[in-house]
C-alpha cells in the first residue's frame, strides 16, 4: 500500500492563509474511505490522515465494502461519465457524502471542495453535482528574479518580501514552503506557476540550460498538488546561451536549438507546462529585429514544445515605450490590437496569446482590451494583476474580485457573442502577489485577491461576493457574525474606494514614475511611456474617438464602438479614457466632471477612515499579529488617500479655476 504524502509543515510564524487546521475539523472528525491509486491520490490520503490525526477521525484505504458505513467516500475510478482530469462529482445520500473523479487532480479538487463546504458537506441529502473547471489553464506568473535586479529587486513589482524560489542569485531551497504554496493554490483551483520574471535577464536565461536542475526541484515540490511548472525564457536565448549567432525564428539552426532546449527541459521535468515569452516589449528582444512577425516568433517556440505537449504563452504587451509625448496621433492603447489582430489564425495550436485584460497596464479602471474580441481563430489567455502595482501595492486594501469579474463577464460583441471568460480558451493568468512574507501577500487581506483569482479562473461567471464569503469562512473558521460582517464591510467596496481617491473616470496613470506608488498627477505627462491625461485649462482626457481622436474606439465591435465613440453614450467611469471633455461636462450622474473629481476624492478618504474604524473594532476577534499588520497598513492607506485627495483636487482646481461647490478645503 503506497504511503500517504505528508501535509507540508509550515515554518513557525508563517500564516496558514485559507488552509488553517481548523478548516479541516468537519472532515477530520469523521470516517473516510479513499479508493484509487496514483501520486495525487496519496496527497489526498495525506490530507485526510492529517485531519483525522488532529480531530479524531479515521481514514481507510480501498476496503472490500465490509467496513461500511463511512461519512465520506473519496473515489477515483472510471464511471458512466468522463469527468476529465480535473472534474469531480459529489453527492450525499443515506448519511454518506461521496466524491468521485476520473482523474487524480479531480479527486484533489473534490477533497478541497468538501473542505470549503465544512459541516454543510455532511448535512441532509444532496443530489449529484458535477464540477469541472471552465478554463483548462489557471496560472500564476511570478515576476521573481534569480539575481537581485539593481532597480526592481528580487521580485519585480513585488510587495510581499522576497521570492519563494530564489534569493541572491541562487535557488532558495526552502522547498517545504514551496510545497505549502502549491497546496494553497490547489485549494483555490490554480494549476500552473511560472517561476521567474517575464523580463528575463542574463542569470535567469540560464534556468533553461545549466541551472535547469533548480527549476526541476521547484517542479518536484509543486507536483504533489497538481501544479505544473512553466518557465519564462528570453527570445534571444540561442544567442545568449552559446547557440547560433542569430535568434531569427525562421532560421533552421535556431529552430533546432529550441527543439534541443525543449527536449532537455522535458527530460528533467516530464510534466513541464511550457514557456512564457515577453518579446519586443519594453526593451526585451523579439522577432521584429529580424523582420519577422510575432506569429513567426511564437510558432518557432511552439514547434519545439509541441512533441512534448507543451504550450508557449506569448504576451501581447507590445507597444512603443519611446513615444513622443507631443504627438497626439500615437496611442499606446491601440498597440496590442494593431500588432496582433492582423495575425489572427496564424498562431500554432499550442501557442497562446496572453492579453492583458485592459489595453494599457492594469489600471484601476480601463476598458476591456479589444484584442479579446478580435481574434476568434487564436487561443487567447486573459492576464490580470494580483500584485497591486497600480492599486495600492498591498499597502492598501483593494479587493479586485469585482474588477476581474466585470472584465470576465464583458461581451466583446455585445449581446450577440460570448463573454471574455468564454473567449479565454488559452487560460486565465494572474501576476502573483505572493512573496516570502509571513502572511504570503504582505497585507493579510490581499490573500483574498489570490484566492478570488483561483476561484474565478475555475469558473469565470461565479459571483465574486460568494467567493469572498468562501475565503472568509476558510481563513477565519467559526468566525462570529461580527467578524464576518466587518470583513465584508472593509473588502466589498474597497476597489471603488481606491478608485475614488486616486484616478477619476478612467483617466489612469497619475502615479509617481518608476515605483508607481502615490500621486504625481503629471508624473508621466511629458514622458515617452504613452500614458497621458492631457489636462489643460479647458478640460481633461484623451480623445480616442474615431471621428476626431486616435481611432482606438473603432477597434471594438460595432456595439461597443458606438457606445464609446460619443461622450454622450460613453459610461461615466471610462469617460476620460475615451474623450477629452470640458470640466463643466455633465456626467450621467448629473454632476460635472470637476465636481465628480472633488466629491469622489473626499468620499474615498471618508470611506477609508470608516474602514479603519471598522478594522480597529475587530481587534478582539483577530489574531494579534494579523490585526496589527492590517492596522499598520490601514494607517499608511489613510495617509496616502489624503495625499491623493489633496494633490489631485488641488491640481484640477488650479487647472480649471472652478471651486468646489461644497466649499471644502482644496489647496
Amino acid at each position: 500500500m503506497p504511503l500517504p504524502v505528508p501535509v507540508p509543515v509550515l515554518p513557525e510564524g508563517i500564516d496558514p492563509a485559507w488552509l488553517p487546521p481548523e478548516a479541516f475539523r468537519p472532515l477530520g472528525a469523521r470516517r473516510t474511505l479513499i479508493r484509487g491509486s496514483g501520486p495525487l491520490v496519496e496527497t489526498v490520503h495525506g490530507e485526510v490522515a492529517d485531519a483525522c490525526r488532529r480531530f479524531g477521525g479515521e481514514v481507510v484505504r480501498d476496503d472490500d465494502g465490509t467496513a461500511a458505513p463511512y461519512d465520506l467516500v473519496l473515489c477515483r475510478a472510471a464511471g458512466p461519465e468522463d469527468l476529465g482530469d480535473e472534474g469531480f462529482a459529489w453527492e450525499r445520500a443515506d448519511g454518506t457524502t461521496t466524491v468521485t473523479a476520473s482523474g487524480p487532480r479531480g479527486l484533489l479538487y473534490g477533497l478541497f471542495h468538501v473542505v470549503r463546504l465544512g459541516e454543510d458537506a455532511f448535512r441532509g441529502e444532496q443530489p449529484r453535482e458535477v464540477h469541472r473547471p471552465a478554463v483548462a489553464l489557471r496560472m500564476l506568473d511570478h515576476w521573481d528574479n534569480v539575481a537581485v535586479h539593481p532597480v526592481m529587486g528580487q521580485v519585480e513589482r513585488g510587495y510581499a518580501g522576497g521570492s519563494l524560489f530564489w534569493r541572491d542569485g541562487r535557488a532558495r531551497g526552502e522547498l517545504e514552503r514551496v510545497r505549502a504554496y502549491g497546496r494553497l493554490l490547489a485549494a483555490c483551483g490554480v494549476n500552473a506557476v511560472c517561476v521567474n520574471n517575464v523580463n528575463v535577464h542574463a542569470t535567469e536565461a540560464r534556468l533553461l540550460t545549466d541551472r535547469l536542475g533548480e527549476v526541476a526541484d521547484i517542479a518536484a515540490a509543486l507536483r504533489p498538488y497538481g501544479v505544473r511548472t512553466h518557465l519564462s525564457v528570453t527570445f534571444a536565448a540561442p544567442v545568449l546561451l552559446g547557440g547560433p549567432a542569430t535568434a531569427d525564428p525562421l532560421d533552421a539552426s535556431v529552430r533546432a536549438w529550441w527543439a534541443d532546449a525543449a527536449a532537455r527541459v522535458y527530460a528533467a521535468i516530464p510534466d513541464f507546462g511550457g514557456f512564457v515569452v515577453k518579446a519586443d516589449s519594453e526593451g526585451q528582444p523579439g522577432p521584429f529585429a529580424y523582420g519577422r512577425s510575432h506569429a513567426d516568433g511564437a510558432n518557432a517556440l511552439a514547434a519545439a514544445l509541441a512533441p512534448h505537449g507543451g504550450t508557449v504563452h506569448w504576451r501581447a504587451f507590445v507597444y512603443d515605450h519611446r513615444q513622443d509625448w507631443r504627438d497626439r496621433t500615437t496611442d499606446r492603447a491601440r498597440a496590442a490590437y494593431d500588432h496582433f489582430a492582423p495575425l489572427d489564425g496564424e498562431f500554432a495550436d499550442n501557442a497562446v496569446l496572453q492579453v492583458k485584460h485592459g489595453p494599457m497596464d492594469f489600471q484601476v479602471r480601463e476598458p476591456v482590451s479589444p484584442v479579446l474580441g478580435a481574434m476568434p481563430r487564436t487561443r487567447l489567455a486573459v492576464e490580470v494583476q494580483a500584485t497591486q502595482e497600480y492599486t495600492g501595492q498591498q499597502r492598501h486594501v483593494c479587493w479586485l474580485g469585482p474588477m476581474w469579474s466585470e472584465a470576465l463577464r464583458f461581451r466583446p460583441d455585445g449581446d450577440a457573442g460570448g463573454c471574455v471568460g468564454e473567449v479565454a480558451r488559452g487560460g486565465l493568468v494572474a501576476v502573483s502577489n505572493v512573496g516570502d512574507d509571513p502572511f504570503w501577500t504582505g497585507h493579510p487581506l490581499a490573500q483574498a485577491n489570490l484566492y478570488t483569482f483561483g476561484r474565478l479562473a475555475w469558473r469565470p461567471d461565479d459571483d465574486p461576493r460568494r467567493i469572498l464569503g468562501e475565503w472568509i469562512g476558510l481563513t477565519f473558521p467559526s468566525a462570529p457574525e461580527r467578524l464576518v460582517t466587518g470583513l465584508r464591510a472593509v473588502l466589498h467596496g474597497s476597489w471603488r474606494t481606491y478608485e475614488k481617491y486616486t484616478a477619476p473616470l478612467g483617466v489612469g496613470f497619475m502615479v509617481q514614475p518608476g515605483h508607481h506608488y502615490g500621486p504625481s498627477v503629471d508624473g508621466y505627462e511629458y514622458s515617452p511611456w504613452g500614458t497621458y491625461h492631457f489636462a489643460d485649462r479647458d478640460g481633461v482626457g484623451v480623445d480616442r474617438s474615431a471621428a476626431t481622436g486616435t481611432g482606438y474606439a473603432a477597434q471594438y465591435g460595432t456595439a461597443w464602438a458606438e457606445v464609446y465613440e460619443s461622450p454622450g453614450s460613453c459610461p461615466d467611469e471610462l469617460l476620460l479614457f475615451f474623450h477629452h471633455v470640458p470640466y463643466g461636462h455633465v456626467l450621467h450622474s448629473g454632476k460635472t466632471v470637476i465636481q465628480h473629481i472633488y466629491d469622489s476624492h473626499f468620499e474615498g478618504v471618508e470611506e477609508t477612515e470608516e474602514a479603519l474604524r471598522v478594522w480597529e473594532g475587530l481587534a478582539d476577534l483577530v489574531a494579534p499579529a494579523r490585526h496589527a499588520r492590517v492596522a499598520e497598513r490601514y494607517a499608511e492607506q489613510l495617509r496616502s488617500a489624503r495625499e491623493w485627495r489633496d494633490q489631485v483636487n488641488s491640481y484640477f482646481l488650479r487647472k480649471s479655476g472652478v471651486p468646489d461647490e461644497r466649499g471644502r478645503t482644496v489647496y
